[in-house]
């Protein structure tokens, strides 16, 4: 269970700038927001995930938890979550890419979102890159629902990638603060298999 049910109330008991940060960029000629929900220590590697994907080309909106210790209370479920200058992206952006972290030690990625059509452009991508890409089969980790932030965009239909723990591990050094700094060789394979997609998918 979320400690928080929304951004208003855990504003109310954090404090932006040293429990968390907020980064946001609106690009008017992009199409698609690349975002990180749970970012920073949250669920680490999602932030340089998103940041990477989006390149200069792509919207973002990143919510990062940058507490000393237990992030974990940051998290805010996609269907809950409200922050106003990430949403604000979303709304404004015709698709959205959600990147999330899940916590299995496999070595894989769970693709998930309304956008079937999408899904299925970046998945193979990501199979031709050599990822392992599959729906998880927990439904609160499928991203179908229409409340989830993957979905909010103008288009009704967004894209969402979980990234096992096991995977996230090999993209950089170690997934602590410093270590994220460095990223591997597969961390840039990842990035470019999903701007390939979107690439096929006419988005970017």
């Amino acid at each position: 269970m979320d400690r928080y049910s929304s951004f208003e109330v855990l504003k109310a008991e954090q404090t932006e700038g040293r429990d968390f940060r907020v980064q946001v960029m609106m690009r008017e000629e992009a199409t698609v927001a690349v975002i990180a929900p749970h970012g920073g220590a949250i669920e680490p590697g999602t932030s340089e995930l998103a940041l990477a994907i989006a390149g200069e080309q792509l919207s973002f909106a990143i919510f990062e938890g940058t507490k000393a210790a237990q992030n974990r209370d940051l998290h805010i479920t996609s269907t809950n979550f409200d922050e106003p200058r990430c949403t604000d992206v979303v709304v404004r952006s015709r698709i959205v890419v959600a990147i999330h972290g899940e916590s299995s030690l496999e070595e894989t990625v769970f693709i998930g979102g309304a956008d079937a059509l999408l899904s299925s452009h970046i998945g193979n991508a990501l199979e031709e890159a050599d990822f392992a890409v599959r729906e998880h089969e927990n439904p609160n980790l499928q991203g179908k629902s229409r409340a989830n932030i993957c979905n909010r965009g103008t288009s009704g239909a967004g894209v969402q990638l979980e990234l096992s723990r096991g995977l996230r591990s090999n993209l950089f050094e170690s997934l602590r603060t410093a270590g994220r700094v460095r990223q591997t060789q597969v961390f840039h394979q990842f990035v470019d298999a999903v701007r390939q997609g979107l690439s096929h998918a006419g988005l970017l």
